[in-house]
């Protein structure tokens, strides 16, 4: 029996195109036990490397309203949403916004930093990984952002493309917040170490 050419070519792509959705959905898929995160939930502390090689806690913007944006250079919505950010970072940054990008992709350090440059990202990015996404709950899509307030607490959390004047919306919610003026008011298990 002679088998065409093209058929072992469509046969070829269609099992190639099935192993690379498995392997991304398992690697999306979260853990097995994912933390609930809700509004008013502390959020994880990390310690992520940035482009420029320093090592960034979230603990270290204590006071500031941080806009946590999971995404990656493959992510379409991503790129749409990113000039937004650069704008909101300059509009309210003077009043204690901090935007914080973390790469969920596999693309090298070097790629990202280029892409970040094209975008004219004027935020720290850090080279995310996995078991910081674990940390939010799997991030199952992207882009994936949280607010979290000047307390450190979980004022939002956006799935997906929102427009932008959701996201200032959520932003204004997260400066509204009131700092934690001590360590004495954050639970021991929050509590920074110098």
């Amino acid at each position: 029996m002679k088998r065409s050419p093209l058929a072992l070519v469509v046969v070829a792509f269609v099992v190639a195109l099935m192993l690379y959705v498995g392997y991304h959905r398992a690697r999306r898929s979260g853990p097995a036990f994912a933390p609930r995160l809700t509004q008013s939930t502390l959020a994880p502390d990390f310690s992520l490397e940035s482009l420029d090689g320093k090592i960034m806690r979230l603990s270290d913007l204590r006071g500031k309203a941080v806009l946590l944006n999971f995404w990656a250079t493959w992510c379409g919505p991503c790129k749409i949403e990113m000039p937004w950010f650069v704008e909101l970072q300059n509009q309210y940054a003077s009043q204690g916004l901090q935007i914080v990008g973390v790469a969920m992709d596999d693309a090298s350090k070097e790629d990202i930093s280029k892409f970040a440059k094209d975008m004219n990202v004027n935020y720290p990015i850090l080279i995310g990984k996995e078991a910081v996404g674990d940390q939010y709950g799997g991030v199952p899509a992207l882009p994936e952002s949280f607010l979290i307030g000047r307390d450190g607490k979980i004022v939002d959390k956006i799935i997906g493309l929102r427009g932008k004047a959701e996201i200032e919306d959520s932003i204004k919610k997260a400066l509204d917040t009131k700092a934690v003026t001590s360590q004495a008011d954050l639970p021991e298990t929050h509590k920074v170490s110098r």
